[in-house]
């Protein structure tokens, strides 16, 4: 339990009214309901659609197209699953969405080829943004459609992780050494250079102060600096670029830790996503006779529920077999991928409830280990 107060919201609803151009009289489809709360506070309408905010990923495509296109939405918020399974159903005429000025989706990084099937919906010069944060802090970082499609992208497939944008105005992001104990001062030379990974650290009006009543949870993510500024370490693992951009490497606690050093879940998983018969992928390190060994799950596509386009549908026509030997292909051409040699197909990634999004790896390990011992 994050403790949210006035202050931090406030604080919120000036950084996107101001990162987003956000005016009053605009109108807001907001698929996740605490998205909503933003809507009034910024002076929009709230339209609120009928779905189950549980199950964004299993969204009535055709209802929200509808609902932006009756109500001349000009904001739109949905995770990446939502985002997903609407921009399916572009590419012909009526279902455009001329009336938005941007798209905003968080809760998981969401993969270029989806937001590019997304940008189709939309007017020219429309982007789709993806901002950093969490319930801790939020926004910290910011990048659009433009960017990611232009350049980033390409960075991601070959093991370099996600780009989520440059600190907005207001909000520093550091780079300090991975520990799991708690840091008590925050202490500016032991920062990490340019594209060295270590754990995001953030400070800004954002920042929440603490978690309600558990100390020791609020004692290992805080740390002050020597102004009193207070820090909030994200949980996540990273690295900043030359030109100040943050770059997304996966959750600290997701780190597959092997006798040859750590490996980060996001790098890894960026080269693989890159095969276009490949809806997701999670790098797990699996309990190996008391050896922990790094596995790839797979998750294909699943074109048939998503759309009836026969090109589309024949797509994955490739036997596990052959995509096996050519995601081991794909992998020997990178240095953070070149050590996996183990890769599982699954049939369907356990995910969160509220964006059907974050995958929950600790669940795939354990299913990956019992996998393996079985064979």
């Amino acid at each position: 339990g994050v403790v949210f107060t006035h202050g931090i919201f406030a604080a919120q609803v000036e950084y996107l009214r101001s990162v987003y151009g956000i005016e009053p009289g605009e109108v807001d489809l907001s698929t996740f309901p605490l998205f909503a709360l933003f809507g009034p506070a910024l002076g929009m309408t709230a339209i609120i659609p009928e779905m189950d905010p549980t199950r964004p990923a299993q969204v009535n495509s055709s209802k929200i197209i509808k609902l932006v296109q009756h109500y001349k939405a000009t904001n739109l918020f949905g995770s990446p699953a939502l985002i997903l399974r609407v921009g399916q159903h572009g590419g012909s005429k009526e279902n455009e969405l001329p009336s938005l000025r941007r798209v905003i989706s968080a809760g998981a990084p969401v993969a270029a080829k989806v937001i590019e099937t997304f940008t189709h919906m939309l007017s020219p010069g429309v982007q789709v943004f993806t901002p950093y944060g969490a319930t801790e802090s939020l926004p910290v970082a910011n990048i659009g459609s433009d960017e990611i499609l232009g350049e980033t992208r390409h960075l991601t497939d070959r093991g370099e992780g996600v780009c989520v944008g440059r600190p907005v105005s207001g909000m520093t992001a550091r780079i300090i050494p991975i520990t799991d104990e708690p840091v008590a001062i925050f202490d500016p030379s032991a920062c990490l250079g340019p594209r060295e990974i270590g754990e995001i650290v953030v400070c800004g009006p954002v920042v929440t102060a603490e978690y309600f009543g558990r100390p020791e949870a609020t004692n290992l993510a805080k740390m002050r600096d020597s102004e009193g500024r207070l820090w909030h370490r994200m949980g996540d693992v990273g690295y900043l670029d030359e030109r100040g951009r943050l770059w997304f490497c996966g959750r600290k606690s997701h780190r597959v830790i092997t006798p040859d050093g750590p490996m980060y879940t996001i790098p890894c998983e960026g080269v693989f996503n890159a095969h276009p018969r490949v809806y997701r992928t999670a790098l797990v390190g699996a309990n190996l006779n008391g050896r922990v060994k790094p596995v790839i799950c797979v998750e294909k596509w699943k074109w048939i529920d998503l759309c009836s386009n026969d090109r589309i549908l024949r797509m994955d026509q490739l036997p596990w077999p052959a995509l096996e030997r050519q995601l081991r292909e794909m992998g020997a051409k990178y240095p953070v991928t070149k050590s996996i040699d183990i890769f599982l197909e699954h049939p369907g990634f356990p995910v969160d409830v509220r964006h059907n999004a974050k995958i929950f790896r600790e669940k795939l390990a354990v299913w990956a280990s019992k996998r393996l011992r079985s064979k």
